[in-house]
């Protein structure tokens, strides 16, 4: 298998494993958590004391996993990614936080974007980390904002995200790694 071709099929991996994200943190925030909030969402401890609406670890991923589909697909895979994780999350969404889920996706993933894209070719692991951190505190601080008119779960949020960025830099340091091993270059 050539190398460009390698890429391309993780990088349609990513894409396929970052859409999905999408279904399940809309499917989370209404069904699974330790408690379920009556008219809000299902909560899900992430430190102790703290609890985050359930979707929170899925919404963590999908930036990482924004941030492979670009190295591995191009920045204008990217950017269609997002376009379409939008539309997604909006028809997806349940009807009371659709705005909230469609501007917290777009607004959190084209920040980890334009935080992504320079940084990248310096420090791909750096570059995942301060993308998603950025993002994720954007995601929640809308997200929290638009769907429920407050930040009473905004540290639970940013927490909760935060473990799933954690968790995956290991694997991005392994991915570096390997695709310097390879001679596999970003998009």
């Amino acid at each position: 298998m050539t190398i460009d071709r390698q890429r391309r099929i993780e990088g349609v991996i990513a894409l396929v494993l970052f859409a999905l994200t999408i279904p399940a943190a809309n499917w989370l925030i209404g069904h699974v958590g330790t408690v379920c909030v009556p008219n809000g969402p299902c909560l899900v401890p992430v430190a102790p004391g703290i609890a985050a609406p359930s979707g929170v670890l899925m919404i963590g991923l999908a930036l990482v996993l924004r941030d492979i589909v670009q190295r591995r697909l191009g920045p204008v895979a990217a950017l269609g990614a997002i376009a379409a994780g939008a539309l997604l999350s909006g028809l997806l969404a349940p009807t009371a936080i659709v705005v909230a889920s469609v501007a917290a996706f777009l607004l959190s993933e084209l920040t980890d974007f334009a935080i992504y894209t320079p940084l990248q070719k310096r420090n791909f692991v750096a570059a995942v980390a301060a993308s998603s951190l950025f993002g994720l505190v954007v995601d929640s601080f809308v997200f929290l904002w638009l769907a429920f008119g407050s930040l009473d779960f905004l540290w639970g949020q940013i927490v909760g995200k935060a473990w799933m960025v954690l968790l995956a830099l290991p694997l991005m340091h392994l991915l570096r790694r390997r695709d310097e091993r390879l001679g596999l270059a970003p998009a």
